[in-house]
């Protein structure tokens, strides 16, 4: 039998159909500018965010640094998916949930007031850390959220389905952030771009505020969760539960899990979207705006690719398509390159568009999957700790040691095998996975 090793079903509660798509349309919006403002940062640390905030002697040495502080908001992303997850278990994933949007909100806007290393010296690095660091805990509390307030309302064989209207944040999202910076930068000269124009971007990040409000004043707690908390209620009349020490106690080794058979999908993504846009425009001469608009028409086929791959998961089984994505990453990571090394914009959207296809076709039911890991009082933290682990493991650390491994190397084919090694450990905790769902 195909599926995750899981809690016992979830509830199908009978719920107006209005409030479910309500509540599928709060947590789809909620992750899109989420992701936005996280994105804004990545593009900015490939195209001028090195130069402003680390001046260096070298074009390498300045990305180098800009793509370290890329870094640090992943490595902040656990913490923010422990606390968050901890007590959207105690207290319910909505709070949660506007408290990471309204975070996201102030820290991206903030890195768009920023003063530049030329007027307040050192201290523009630091605060440039700091605020980025406010985003990785902000988007590490707002996945597990958005997360459960779709699939805890999902009716019965529509989990991946639901699921993925999160998981559409991220194109959307990153469509968003390149349109903005494309049309920043073809309404201003190069100049311009480069001494204010860059912080358009960010300064739209003022609108996540809104959204928070609205989820706040309009979406209910999600049904799963207020059964949990009776039954959460009543054992803590005995004694105190803690959903983060059940899950280090107990559940360790499934977090690890799923953090493992997660990784390959991000670092592929952050490459794609960051590291690639730095290699293409500073190593093979490629026009910004031109890589730009390819990353936006790629990722504009994945609001239908994820959604796709998610309802096959609704049939077939979460790990049967999960694993077909995480092998076809494998499969194309050498070809990957050799188109994108030929410097042709054709074979470059081609190479993408056929690894985003791969990237979809894991991330559709990812959410659904991570869910039924779980039990209800215990699955934001268990869902979130393994995604962020994921994250930091691939993601974070990504387009750092892409430009990393082709100074030292000097071919492209090094950061190929990085995604095949990547791809093997997927594959291995995809396996123990799918063996203990068989085991339940």
């Amino acid at each position: 039998m195909d599926m995750a090793p899981s809690a016992p079903s979830l509830p199908t509660t009978a719920l107006p159909t209005v409030n479910r798509r309500r509540v599928a349309t709060a947590a789809a919006l909620a992750s899109a500018v989420e992701w936005y403002d996280y994105f804004v940062f990545g593009i900015a640390a490939a195209l001028v965010l090195g130069d402003l905030y680390f001046p260096a002697g070298s074009s390498t040495a300045g990305v180098l640094a800009s793509f370290a502080t890329f870094a640090v908001g992943f490595l902040a992303r656990p913490l923010g998916g422990v606390v968050a997850g901890h007590l959207g278990d105690k207290r319910g994933r909505k709070p949660m949930l506007v408290l990471a949007l309204t975070l996201m909100g102030l820290a991206t806007t903030g890195i768009g007031l920023l003063p530049t290393y030329d007027t307040i010296g050192v201290a523009a690095p630091i605060l440039l850390v700091a605020l980025r660091v406010v985003q990785g805990i902000a988007v590490g509390a707002q996945w597990g959220g958005a997360m459960l307030l779709a699939t805890e309302y999902a009716p019965e064989g529509k989990r991946g389905v639901y699921g993925s209207v999160v998981q559409l944040g991220v194109p959307i999202g990153v469509v968003t952030a390149n349109t903005v910076f494309l049309l920043a930068g073809a309404f201003t000269t190069d100049t311009a771009f480069a001494a204010w124009g860059w912080r358009i971007p960010f300064l739209i990040g003022l609108f996540v505020l809104a959204l928070a409000w609205y989820i706040h004043a309009k979406v209910e707690e999600t049904p799963e969760f207020r059964a949990a908390e009776r039954a959460l209620a009543e054992q803590e009349k005995a004694e105190q539960s803690s959903p983060l020490r059940t899950i280090l106690r107990d559940h360790l080794g499934t977090v690890l899990l799923a953090g493992g058979s997660f990784a390959v999908n991000t670092a592929t993504f952050y490459i794609l979207i960051t590291g690639v846009l730095d290699y293409t425009t500073r190593e093979l001469g490629m026009r910004k705006s031109a890589v730009l608009t390819v990353s936006l028409c790629v990722s504009l086929t994945q609001l239908i690719l994820i959604p796709a791959a998610a309802a096959l998961s609704d049939r077939y089984g979460r790990i049967r398509v999960y694993t077909v994505g995480a092998i076809g990453i494998a499969a194309w990571a050498i070809p990957l390159f050799l188109l994108i090394d030929t410097g042709s914009l054709l074979w470059l959207a081609v190479a993408t568009f056929v690894a985003s296809c791969f990237l979809s076709i894991m991330y559709g039911p990812q959410a659904a999957l991570f869910a039924e890991l779980f039990t209800p009082e215990m699955r934001y933290t268990g869902a979130s700790l393994g995604y962020q682990i994921a994250a930091v493991a691939g993601g974070g650390l990504a387009p750092f040691l892409m430009v990393l491994l082709l100074e030292a190397t000097g071919t492209s084919m090094a950061v190929s095998g990085y995604l095949i090694a990547l791809s093997a450990v997927a594959l291995i905790s995809i396996k123990v996975l799918a063996g203990r769902a068989r085991s339940h």
